[in-house]
């Protein structure tokens, strides 16, 4: 691609990502309660489906954008909460800390 093509495609990239940030952040705010709640002991099933759902969109929505980091942290939550993960390894704290995580890379995007 020329300079000028490259240059057409970051700004429309850029547009994009200020467009749908505060989707991305919504989604965020849905898996620190989805957290929250399980750390609580009152994580319900709906808040764990929209967990489930918010974590599959920002994985996908951040490796649009090239914040394969974000995919995978996305990923991470996503097997926890649709129950693809039932290993130890995934705590309570590790799922408090992973929206923490992308929204730290979503704020070195903008």
């Amino acid at each position: 691609m020329e300079s000028a093509q490259l240059s057409a495609l970051a700004t429309a990239m850029n547009r994009l990502w200020s467009q749908y940030l505060p989707e991305l952040e919504e989604r965020v705010a849905v898996l620190r309660s989805a957290a929250a709640a399980l750390r609580e002991g009152a994580l319900t099933a709906a808040l764990r489906e929209q967990a489930t759902s918010a974590a599959h969109k920002l994985a996908g929505v951040l490796g649009t954008f090239g914040l394969s980091e974000g995919t995978d942290l996305a990923r991470e939550a996503e097997r926890f909460y649709s129950g693809e993960d039932r290993t130890d390894r995934v705590t309570p704290e590790r799922l408090a800390q992973i929206p923490v995580e992308l929204l730290a890379i979503m704020a070195a995007r903008k």
